[in-house]
């Protein structure tokens, strides 16, 4: 049942990425918490489903089918969630795409649809949320980055170079959104038990990335969502800036 009486009660959350892993469990978990949920996701079977999950809760929702990496989406799935859902508080970009592989001889189209969905939408979108949240003064944005965020390894620069650039910009967005008491989180998860390693082409580079982590106790997406929640619960005064979690057993 969702808690109509609790801690987000009134409040419209925005979540990308919802179709599956990270961004169903935040869906579900802000729904839980009394929040009215905006899924935004390219896989409208998946979204209806957890919409359906949702709705069987008392919760309020709804489903935005949307390609993010194309131009002007961040935008217009701003302005459609504040049409269905009223007006929007909270925004989760947690879409994104892991495409491991060496550089030497890799297909260059890989770097561009990293860049592409894990920075560029995320900003547009970003900035189209801005100027709904500024005008009511309040509003908090979080940002899904990863432990590749805070270093880098062979066969990762492409993505930990967009996972840099995700902490970069919430860091250069958190100190100018904060006149407007705008929050904004950057959360660095370890290993999670998700898809992201499904898109991976490279077979070399899949076979070894799953055989390095095959015996890890991984994280679950859960835990991300429980720290998702955890940072947008905090009273106005604080603003949890920045939430790196690994699996116990990741180096």
């Amino acid at each position: 049942m969702t808690q109509t009486n609790g801690k987000l009660a009134g409040k419209v959350a925005l979540v990308t990425g919802a179709s599956s892993g990270i961004g169903e469990a935040t869906a579900l978990a802000l729904a839980e918490h009394g929040a009215a949920v905006a899924l935004v996701a390219r896989r409208k079977d998946r979204l209806d489903e957890l919409a359906a999950k949702i709705e069987s809760m008392g919760g309020k929702v709804a489903v935005i089918v949307s390609d993010l990496a194309q131009a002007g989406q961040g935008a217009e799935v701003v302005k459609q969630t504040v049409s269905a859902l009223g007006r929007l508080d909270i925004v989760v970009n947690n879409a994104g795409v892991m495409l491991l592989g060496p550089l030497s001889g890799g297909d260059p189209s890989d770097l561009t649809r990293m860049m592409d969905l894990n920075v560029t939408a995320l900003m547009h979108l970003s900035q189209a949320a801005l100027e709904v949240m500024k005008p009511q003064k309040s509003g908090h944005i979080v940002n899904i980055s990863s432990v590749s965020g805070r270093g880098a390894s062979p066969l990762s620069a492409g993505y930990s170079a967009s996972k840099w650039a995700v902490g970069g910009f919430s860091e250069g967005l958190r100190q100018e959104a904060k006149a407007d008491r705008i929050r904004v989180t950057v959360i660095e998860p370890g290993v999670v038990a998700t898809e992201l390693t499904d898109h991976i082409t490279h077979t070399q580079t899949k076979d070894m990335y799953e055989g390095r982590i095959k015996d890890m106790e991984m994280l679950q997406s859960e835990d991300i969502a429980a720290a998702v929640v955890y940072a947008v619960t905090q009273p106005e005064r604080v603003n949890v800036n920045e939430l790196l979690i690994r699996p116990l057993d990741q180096g």
